[in-house]
């Protein structure tokens, strides 16, 4: 008899231990299902900030070049034509060395300051202003182009 309850003590011992480990499967499951969720949102969002870096970067890199590109041109205007403007006596062949130069590298003040004055020494007065006047947009702090600027608006 003992032999028989200890037998259905065991199979109730065993039907209950299973019956845990069924919930514990269950809630390990629903745990794990819940951190493959939580580690599948975190890649997603690491993915769209590496998307977003990399257009970051290949923005840098687009305004590098760009930045590169523009200085080559403003070199190749120095060495073919404000360069040749400063050396030359010709007050008309100035003015076009400088024009043709501020069309490769429109933002150097100092060649604007220069074609102003150029133009001023040709009697072109209206031109000069708007040179001095652009290379004050360029460099606010030209104290140069400034007094040149007023001395033309002055003698009006």
């Amino acid at each position: 008899m003992n032999a028989i309850r200890s037998s259905r003590f065991s199979v109730v011992h065993l039907i209950a231990m299973l019956a845990a480990l069924a919930m514990f499967n269950g809630c390990l499951t629903a745990y794990l299902e819940e951190d493959l969720k939580r580690q599948q949102a975190q890649m997603k969002e690491q993915d769209a900030e590496m998307a977003r870096q990399r257009k970051e970067l290949e923005a840098i890199a687009a305004g590098k070049q760009l930045q590169d590109k523009s200085q080559q041109d403003c070199n190749r205007a120095f060495r073919d034509y404000f360069d040749k403007a400063q050396l030359s006596t010709n007050r008309d062949e100035q003015i076009s060395l400088y024009r043709q130069g501020l069309q490769i590298c429109p933002d150097d003040d100092v060649a604007h300051y220069e074609l102003g004055r150029a133009l001023v020494d040709a009697g072109r007065r209206g031109d000069a202003e708007k040179e001095f006047e652009a290379a004050l947009k360029i460099n606010p702090g030209f104290a140069e182009a400034r007094r040149q600027l007023d001395s033309l608006r002055g003698s009006r």
